[in-house]
C-alpha cells in the first residue's frame, strides 16, 4: 500500500512537471514566434534613441536652372531628459540664452520622454545662439541640423510659390500641391542607451536623410523680373487697389511668368495678412472678360458660316434694343454702314450683338464651353475659380446679347489666357 502511493505520486509529479514544462515551451514559443515585433519594437524603445537629421526639401527651378526656392542650414536644439543630471541648471542656462521662460524651458528638460524637441524657440537658431549653447557643454544638450526654406528673389512669383511652416510642409501655392515630392525623408543618429539615458559607447549608427525632389517650372525668370518691374512701376504711377498680369507661350500654352500685387515676401509671411497671401489673382479673380471674348463670338460665327466678314454689312446706330433693353456702342452716334470685318476692326458692340442673335443660345454658348470657360482649366496652382455663366434654362435673348460682347458673365484671367 506505501508503495503503491509512491508510485502514485510521482506519476503527479512527473505528471506536473511534464504540463510545466509544456507550458514553458509553449509560452516561449508563444513569445518568439507571435510576440516577437511587439516586444522587440517595446524593447528597442527603451534602450534605442534617435537624433533626428532633417532631410532637405527640393529645390524648385525656373525652366533655365534658376533657383526660385532653395534651404538654407539651420540648427535646432533637442535634449534627451534621462541624460540631463541637473534639471534646473539646464534649464536656466538654455532659457537664458534663448531668452525664452525658464518654467517652459525646466518643463521640457523634465519631461518623461526618450528625445524632447524644444519648440519653438529652440528651433532655426542662428549661428551665434548655436555657438552660444554648444560653448555650454552641458549634458543631454544637442544641436541637430535643419534646412530652413529660402526665397532668394523674395516677392517674386511669391503666390504661385507660396510658402512652407517652420517644419518645412507646404502651406501654400506649388509648396502646398506638391508637398509630397518636395518634402523628403528624415534621416537620425541612432545610437543605444543604458537604463539611465546615457550614450552607450561604440553602439552608434547613421541613417541618412533622403532628400525631396527638384521641381522645375515652366516659369522664365528674365520674363518673370519683366513683368514683376511693370507691374512695380503700374502699382507706383496709379496706386490701383490691384494689378496682375500671365505671359503665356501661345503655341504650347505654358505659363512663362504670372505675378499679382499686392503679393509678399514668403521668407516671413507671417508678417502679411491672410487676405494678401491666399489671393493669387491670376486664377482667382473673376471678371467680366469685355471685348476679350469677341474672338469667341467671332470664331463661332466663321466656324458656322453665318458670317462672310468682308461682303455681309451692319449698319450701327450707336445702339441696339433687344427686348426693350438698349446697348449701346462704345462709340456715340456708331460706326454706321461697316462690313463685317470693320465691326471686328471697330470692336463694334452692336455688330457683335447681332451676330450673336443670328448664333442662337445653344451654338454659342455651346463654343463658349468648349473653348474651356465656365470649369478651370486644370492649372496647378491652388485656389482655381471656375468662373460664372448662365444657367441655359433661364438665357433670354438679353443675356445672349450681352454674352456676345463679353458682359453678364464672368472669367479667370488664366481662362482667357489658355483659351
Amino acid at each position: 500500500m506505501f508503495f503503491r502511493d509512491i508510485h502514485t505520486r510521482i506519476k503527479i509529479i512527473t505528471l506536473i512537471i511534464i504540463v510545466c514544462f509544456i507550458l514553458i515551451v509553449g509560452k516561449v514559443f508563444y513569445i518568439q514566434v507571435f510576440s516577437y515585433k511587439k516586444l522587440n519594437k517595446s524593447a528597442t524603445g527603451v534602450w534605442s534613441r534617435n537624433l533626428p537629421l532633417e532631410a532637405n526639401r527640393g529645390s524648385i527651378f525656373d525652366a533655365n536652372g534658376e533657383i526660385l526656392a532653395g534651404n538654407i542650414t539651420t540648427t535646432s536644439l533637442v535634449v534627451i531628459p534621462n541624460q540631463i543630471k541637473d534639471k534646473k541648471t539646464t534649464a536656466k542656462a538654455l532659457s537664458n540664452v534663448l531668452k525664452s521662460d525658464y518654467k517652459d524651458m525646466l518643463k521640457h528638460v523634465s519631461k518623461r520622454t526618450s528625445i524632447e524637441r524644444i519648440h519653438p524657440e529652440g528651433r532655426r537658431l542662428s549661428y551665434e545662439i548655436a555657438d552660444r549653447i554648444n560653448g555650454l557643454k552641458l549634458d543631454g544638450v544637442y544641436l541637430v541640423k535643419e534646412a530652413k526654406r529660402y526665397y532668394p528673389n523674395k516677392t517674386m512669383l511669391s503666390h504661385s510659390l507660396g510658402f512652407v511652416g517652420i517644419d518645412n510642409q507646404g502651406l501654400a501655392g506649388l509648396e502646398l500641391e506638391y508637398n509630397k515630392y518636395l518634402t523628403g525623408s528624415n534621416g537620425a543618429i541612432k545610437y543605444i542607451s543604458d537604463a539611465k539615458g546615457s550614450k552607450l559607447p561604440l553602439a552608434q549608427s547613421y541613417e541618412k536623410p533622403q532628400d525631396g525632389m527638384n521641381m522645375t517650372l515652366t516659369i522664365n525668370y528674365d520674363i518673370q523680373e519683366a513683368l514683376e518691374r511693370e507691374l512695380n512701376n503700374a502699382v507706383n504711377m496709379y496706386n490701383p487697389d490691384q494689378a496682375l498680369g500671365i505671359a503665356m507661350n501661345p503655341n504650347t500654352g505654358e505659363i512663362l511668368a504670372i505675378a499679382s500685387r499686392p503679393n509678399f515676401n514668403p521668407n516671413g509671411y507671417q508678417d502679411y495678412t491672410m487676405e494678401e497671401i491666399n489671393r493669387n489673382l491670376p486664377v482667382w479673380m473673376t471678371y467680366e472678360p469685355g471685348s476679350t471674348l469677341k474672338i469667341i463670338t467671332l470664331a463661332t460665327s466663321l466656324q458656322e458660316k453665318i458670317v462672310d466678314l468682308e461682303h455681309d454689312k451692319f449698319y450701327d446706330s450707336g445702339s441696339i434694343t433687344v427686348m426693350g433693353s438698349k446697348l449701346h456702342c462704345w462709340k456715340p452716334g456708331g460706326h454706321g454702314e461697316e462690313t463685317y470685318l470693320e465691326v471686328v476692326e471697330n470692336s463694334c458692340n452692336p455688330g457683335f450683338v447681332n451676330l450673336g442673335l443670328k448664333l442662337g443660345k445653344e451654338k454659342l454658348f455651346s463654343y463658349i464651353k468648349n473653348f474651356g470657360f465656365g470649369v478651370k482649366t486644370g492649372v496647378d496652382l491652388v485656389g482655381e475659380s471656375d468662373g460664372i455663366l448662365f444657367d441655359e434654362d433661364k438665357i433670354t435673348d438679353l443675356e445672349l446679347a450681352t454674352t456676345a460682347f463679353g458682359q453678364g458673365i464672368s472669367v479667370t484671367p488664366i481662362h482667357l489666357g489658355v483659351c
